[in-house]
């Protein structure tokens, strides 16, 4: 062994970003504990195992946290932004870290603890009272989550910085209130008049097909088949069942899909090819950047567009059925053996109002997020009493969508998100279907892009996504990703553009 003297000789020789990797190695391997933790509540843990799991879970979070804000890594840090020949990566990293330090550092441990026992117990609680349509049984706790956020949110914010704001950047950073005011108003303008007038067309679709008698076990047989022929590699990633369908991964080479099956098979079936687009954006980082802070997808948005534009601008496209509808007919014949292909997209197509986000069609998805993003305005902005929120809920589902919810299950009690104390999240589900929109619309400049789709190289474009956007990481934002892909800045206009045009085609509506 080595006096201490040779120790200290060996560690100047090292480097400040190789002394400091061991200790984010270590942070690292915490939160892929924690990721574990958070698959099996979802889809394997037993309804009672909540309350004491989340003492552990509370215990590994404590633990990560005193790792980042330790003084070592600290003067790490520190001596790292020093460091003249670290690499894009490395700098990345020290950035990434440098956030996260700062974040923490600024909550107390116990604090920091109870906060995260509460919402490994609050995902249980809210499935509980969803399931039996009672808000009230949620409510005490959702306030006390809302307290939490607005508290960490006051510890980090910046002179004048608003508190929702400070959230908004932990999902997508660039975009403040002010810039998704803008947005959502150009959604709210175009979007509620222009669903009016679909809504008005003579032009009726069924979609009456799309319910019956699709056996669990055919559902899942095409669900692995989709996933796989859309790209997901399940060499190194697996698919379960889970009430909420959603997308974690511990590296790029443990990448794990969940989906849900029910009577209408149209609702598993594009979940599975939604949630294989996350998938497939964590598969394609690059393995220099895994299990690292940066070993990630850019932002949620980003995440998002990568799902969105799998589900609907290639699950949706007509195109990409010419190979593979037969498949669904060999699996469903007594269903579907009839029907033909073109009747069946239109199906898919159908634009119908509903309550339901995840259920939504492509017209309406994000005016369910304009809900919500207004709502949490509300909540962390104005104070909104949380027992008004299932009824303010229900007034801008009317306003915007014509719909009203019977019962909270239907209404505010639907998503799992607040639960989870993701504030600020939801925005970035209509950010990323516009980000797909404007992607597309790239792409379409320079190849043919229903052709590939029409002959089944869904490859083609999947390796223009991981050459442009998935690589990368967290190594650039999302706006730097979309200028350096499209060669243009964020541009919702392309989103309207292109709803309008598909759905004013489909309902022979003037745009």
């Amino acid at each position: 062994m080595g006096s201490d003297s040779d120790k200290e000789t060996r560690k100047k020789k090292e480097g400040a970003y190789e002394q400091l990797k061991p200790y984010l190695e270590r942070a690292m391997a915490l939160q892929a504990s924690l990721i574990l933790f958070e698959w099996d509540n979802e889809t394997l843990a037993p309804e009672e195992a909540g309350k004491y799991t989340a003492k552990v879970q509370g215990t590994l979070s404590g633990i990560y946290q005193e790792i980042i804000t330790g003084k070592a890594v600290k003067e790490l840090l520190e001596e790292c932004k020093k460091e003249q020949r670290l690499t894009e990566a490395e700098q990345a990293i020290v950035r990434e870290a440098s956030e996260e330090l700062c974040k923490l550092e600024k909550i107390p441990p116990k604090e920091y603890r109870a906060y995260q026992e509460l919402v490994a117990e609050s995902a249980r609680i809210w499935s509980r009272a969803k399931r039996e349509e009672d808000f009230d049984a949620f409510a005490p706790t959702l306030k006390k989550i809302i307290f939490y956020q607005k508290k960490f949110a006051k510890y980090q914010a910046k002179d004048g910085q608003r508190l929702y704001d400070v959230m908004l950047n932990d999902y997508e950073k660039g975009f403040s209130i002010k810039k998704l005011d803008e947005f959502f108003g150009i959604l709210k303008r175009e979007l509620v008049p222009f669903l009016k007038k679909v809504m008005e067309s003579p032009v009726k679709i069924s979609d009456d097909i799309l319910e019956g008698d699709y056996p669990k076990e055919k559902q899942r047989e095409l669900a692995e088949f989709l996933a796989e022929y859309v790209g997901f590699d399940f060499k190194r990633g697996v698919m379960a069942e889970s009430a909420h369908p959603f997308t974690t991964n511990l590296h790029n080479h443990d990448v794990r899909l969940t989906t849900h099956y029910k009577k209408r098979m149209d609702s598993s079936l594009f979940s599975v090819i939604h949630e294989a687009g996350h998938g497939i954006y964590e598969q394609n980082v690059d393995d220099e950047l895994t299990q690292t802070l940066v070993g990630q997808g850019a932002s949620m948005g980003m995440h998002e567009s990568q799902s969105r534009f799998f589900e609907n601008i290639i699950g949706r496209n007509e195109a990409f059925w010419v190979p593979v509808y037969k498949k669904l007919q060999e699996l469903f014949p007594n269903e579907l053996g009839a029907v033909r292909r073109e009747d069946f997209v239109r199906a898919v197509n159908k634009v119908q109002p509903g309550l339901i986000r995840t259920e939504a069609d492509e017209l309406t998805y994000s005016l369910h997020v304009l809900v919500r993003y207004e709502l949490e305005k509300m909540l962390i902005e104005e104070d909104l009493d949380v027992e008004k929120l299932p009824e303010l809920w229900a007034d801008k589902y009317e306003e915007y969508l014509g719909v009203r919810p019977k019962n909270p299950s239907e209404g505010v009690l639907q998503d799992i998100h607040w639960a989870q104390g993701s504030f600020g999240y939801f925005p970035s589900y209509a950010l990323g279907s516009a980000f797909a929109a404007q992607m597309v619309r790239f792409m379409q400049k320079t190849m043919d892009f229903e052709a590939l789709l029409r002959k089944g190289d869904v490859e083609i474009v999947r390796q223009i996504l991981k050459r442009h956007i998935h690589r990368f990481g967290k190594l650039r934002d999302s706006r730097k990703l979309l200028q350096d892909m499209t060669g243009e800045d964020f541009n919702p206009q392309y989103y309207v553009e292109y709803l309008k045009e598909k759905y004013g085609k489909l309902y022979e509506v003037k745009i």
